[in-house]
């Protein structure tokens, strides 16, 4: 198992931009068989923001960045890294970070990476980033995390439509000489890849005219081979077991008072298994917010959208003790510390025909 001590990086800011469109579950009529009452009630997923067609993680993640660039009142010049992670890149071909650099206008000094994760990514992002950025090299860089995930979802699969919705966030990290930085655990099983997976459309499987053979599962469930397969009961077991062990894990490795944490911040999975997981901890619930019933699963972006919708008023001011805590595709898992002071958090952007799309 890996854990990781980063000293001497700070995060300084964080936005989020969903798309201005929502779509309310109880007015989903394309999923058969499907009581959603019951389904609300079990996931906690009330609405989505849902992407329309042409809008890409980088296009929320490109107004999320602009918004916190103002805001912090950082010289673009001075920005030396930009990593994305994202499951729905613009194109298998090039990387989105690179475009994403020349779209905000950095400098070409900028180094630019692609990391493709899902749920776990935003913790596995901060690692990568403040890894680079410990030795006081790099003083500035962004973190840009989410996903369109709406768009690989079958309407007629009702243990993924109704759950997923799209998000783009960024986080700001600084060099700050003598902060105490982060803290991480970080792990992974590949034997589970099939758990969360999108068959084909990879070099593995190529897309074919078979890929698009609708596949009936169960009632109410069928999909196709370039759709979202997601085994439910796997999916559960693994994050009801590997989430409460992480989170463990880190406290024990670097001896942190569980009591001393202000925020605790999941991935966004679902109502039911985030709380089985606080209860396993024996969290109480004013320490663990949720940002399900407006935004659903967003993957990737899911802990920092949380920070910015349901935590903003306490992280702009003040210290805080944070862990943050992903578990999903991969199968992967990982868990991070820090305290956080006085953080710049814009308010939500909604990404529609009000904001300036530039190429």
């Amino acid at each position: 198992m890996a854990f990781l001590s980063i000293k001497n990086v700070a995060i300084k800011g964080i936005s989020a931009c969903v798309p201005a469109y929502v779509e309310e579950n109880l007015e989903i009529a394309d999923v058969p068989s499907m009581d959603i009452d019951k389904l609300i009630k079990t996931t906690g997923v009330e609405r989505r923001h849902v992407a329309t067609p042409g809008i890409c993680t980088s296009d929320m993640c490109f107004a999320a960045a602009e918004k916190l660039l103002e805001e912090l009142n950082w010289n673009k010049e001075e920005i030396e890294g930009l990593i994305i992670v994202t499951q729905s890149p613009d194109y298998l071909v090039p990387a989105t970070s690179p475009s994403l650099q020349h779209r905000l206008g950095l400098s070409q000094n900028c180094f630019t990476i692609d990391i493709s994760l899902g749920c776990s990514g935003y913790i596995y992002g901060l690692s990568t980033l403040a890894s680079y950025m410990q030795s006081g090299m790099i003083k500035k860089a962004l973190l840009c995390v989410g996903d369109v995930s709406s768009v690989s979802c079958s309407k007629q699969d009702k243990s993924t439509y109704p759950l997923f919705g799209d998000a783009g966030t960024v986080t700001a990290l600084e060099y700050c000489e003598g902060d105490e930085g982060m803290k991480f655990h970080l792990s992974s099983d590949g034997s589970g890849y099939k758990a969360i997976m999108i068959p084909d459309g990879g070099h593995r499987n190529r897309f074919s005219e078979s890929s698009l053979q609708e596949h009936v599962i169960d009632q109410g469930i069928s999909r196709n081979n370039i759709e979202l397969w997601l085994d439910g009961m796997d999916v559960f077991s693994f994050g009801i077991s590997k989430a409460p062990e992480t989170v463990n894990l880190l406290l024990n490795k670097f001896a942190i008072d569980k009591d001393s944490v202000d925020h605790f911040y999941f991935h966004q999975a679902n109502l039911m298994m985030n709380e089985r997981i606080r209860k396993k901890l024996q969290l109480p619930e004013n320490k663990v917010p949720y940002s399900l019933k407006n935004f659903g699963n967003t993957s990737s972006a899911s802990i920092p959208l949380t920070m910015v919708t349901e935590s903003a008023g306490e992280l702009k001011n003040g210290q805080n003790s944070i862990i943050a805590c992903g578990f999903g595709v991969g199968l992967s898992w990982a868990t991070m510390q820090c305290t956080t002071t006085n953080l710049v958090i814009p308010d939500l952007i909604y990404y529609g025909k009000s904001v300036f799309f530039k190429r």
